[in-house]
């Protein structure tokens, strides 16, 4: 009788069933992680066009500060909003710190929790296989003891020992595509956050001047 990929995995032994167990964990979070981000992306790219579109018909630095509050997921917006906060205390050369501090702190933000989809898609075949291999390893010990070679005895073990890298690689291959997709978003926000910046400079000068 045929098993599913559900009864090999409830049938397979305590070591393999762990490693599923640690498998399903990076694979949730990932999950929960690629939810996050594409919320969180999406919301920035949206608030940094219509921040930028604000910027460009009123080049008033003070109703621009009003209205970046309204845009608290646009990096362009966060770091506007705090460098004007702080550049008529500083001269110009402090102002350029203050932002760049700011865009930095952006940009880890925005890069965020990436780092896990990263290390899931790389570790999570290896983590499969290991169980994969100590699936095969019970296997033929189980052979061993009964001293039987044939198809009926070695296929469940094995079948049951494979599921492990399965499931590995169904959890690596959304988060590497994950991982490399919003890695170039995240790049593409910050890039376009620093070809702004010189345009905030220059209106953080003219609240210094005047």
């Amino acid at each position: 009788m045929e098993s599913g990929a559900l009864d090999l995995m409830l049938t397979a032994g305590p070591v393999v069933k762990g490693v599923l167990l640690v498998l399903l964990f990076f694979s949730v979070m990932s999950w929960a992680i690629i939810l996050k981000k594409h919320l969180q992306l999406r919301r920035a790219e949206q608030e940094n066009a219509l921040f930028l579109r604000a910027f460009d018909s009123a080049r008033n630095p003070k109703g621009l500060f009003s209205i970046s509050k309204k845009y608290l997921q646009s990096p362009i917006a966060n770091v506007f909003r705090a460098t004007f906060a702080e550049a008529g205390r500083r001269d110009a050369q402090e102002t350029r710190r203050v932002l760049k501090r700011y865009e930095a702190s952006e940009g880890v933000h925005l890069e965020r929790y990436l780092g896990f989809l990263a290390t899931t898609g790389s570790s999570t075949p290896f983590i499969g296989l290991f169980g994969t291999v100590w699936g095969i390893m019970d296997s033929f010990m189980g052979i061993g003891s009964q001293g039987a070679a044939s198809l009926a005895v070695v296929a469940p073990g094995i079948a049951e020992a494979l599921i492990a890298t399965a499931m590995g690689l169904v959890a690596a291959i959304p988060a590497v595509i994950a991982y490399n997709y919003y890695l170039s978003r995240a790049r593409h926000i910050i890039i376009e956050m620093e070809d702004f910046s010189e345009e905030i400079l220059d209106l953080m000068a003219e609240v210094q001047r005047a």
